[in-house]
């Protein structure tokens, strides 16, 4: 089943960034809109500190929001690490 589209289009395309790069979107929570949950879930990935992240309905700023998600998806070390290793190969 196919997950609800967020709102705000700036959001929705950084979520569309993070299922391309293997991160899972959840709908749903307590205040949040919903969370992106990292594939590697690795404990060396910066202390798996941003290995859940939440995803905001209404952020002040929308593009600062979607910008910041996207980060989180590109800085993942255990990402960085995977692309590494395979262009050495």
């Amino acid at each position: 089943m196919a997950r609800p589209v967020h709102p705000k289009k700036e959001i929705e395309a950084a979520l569309k960034h993070a299922e391309l790069h293997g991160w899972r979107i959840e709908v749903g929570g307590s205040h949040a809109w919903g969370r992106m949950y990292c594939p590697y879930n690795d404990n060396e990935c910066r202390c798996g500190q941003f290995c859940i992240t939440s995803v905001w309905s209404t952020p002040k700023s929308a593009a600062n929001h979607a910008k910041a998600l996207r980060r989180v998806v590109d800085n993942c070390t255990a990402h960085r690490k995977k692309l590494t290793a395979d262009r050495s190969t």
